[in-house]
């Protein structure tokens, strides 16, 4: 469904996880239900935010990272990517 973008499938799936007696795979399908028209949208819709999560991914890293241990220009030249060493 996820490669095909196809969500014709979603209920048909949802219900089969729901009762598949694998606890993690039925609470994952309790909680796809409980999001459901966004989840409907994702497989139906050609827009994705995938680069803009990404970018959010690759800062909270970087702040992860580098808390506590760099000044301002260091973390704003990471962020930005400047490999400058002069």
């Amino acid at each position: 469904m996820i490669r095909e973008k196809t969500s014709e499938d979603l209920d048909n799936w949802l219900t089969q996880a729901s009762g598949c007696k694998i606890p993690e795979i039925e609470r994952f399908a309790i909680s796809l239900r409980g999001d459901y028209d966004a989840v409907k949208a994702a497989l139906s819709l050609e827009w994705s935010n995938a680069q803009t999560e990404g970018q959010v991914h690759r800062l909270k890293l970087i702040k992860r990272q580098m808390y506590g241990r760099a000044s301002f220009d260091l973390l704003r030249r990471k962020v930005i990517g400047f490999s400058d060493t002069s």
